[in-house]
């Protein structure tokens, strides 16, 4: 049964969206998916104008996670066209999304029952 207590999992993923946020990513959210699911606790979402941007914010993502938490993602999806890549730091997912593939899959809507947790500061 999952615990009401916040996991270690969200000060990651609001370091992940912060980190995403210095690197100008647009509409950038933490989901929380605790409560839905037991592997997981939260999804961080973010987009990029151009895959270059998408990349430089897997970068910052992965750089900050690194420094703070001495701990990379376990593995990284989608860095040949950087259309969606997935950070998979196993009990977070970051999504980097180009903007017009961030609306064709639409992630938001899939989990609309996830609340959404605060990370600006």
């Amino acid at each position: 049964m999952p615990s009401e207590e916040p996991r270690d999992g969200f000060a990651l993923a609001t370091l992940a969206a912060r980190a995403a946020d210095d690197k100008l990513a647009e509409m950038t959210v933490v989901l929380d998916v605790s409560k839905m699911l037991d592997i997981f606790d939260a999804f961080v979402i973010a987009s990029g104008q151009t895959a270059r941007q998408v990349d430089a914010i897997v970068d910052a993502i992965e750089a900050s996670t690194k420094s703070m938490f001495g701990r990379g993602p376990l593995r990284i999806e989608g860095r040949q066209d950087f259309s969606w890549v997935l950070m998979d730091y196993g009990d977070v997912l970051v999504h980097v999304f180009l903007a017009e593939t961030r609306a064709f899959y639409d992630l938001e809507h899939l989990w609309t029952a996830a609340p959404r947790v605060a990370w600006e500061s």
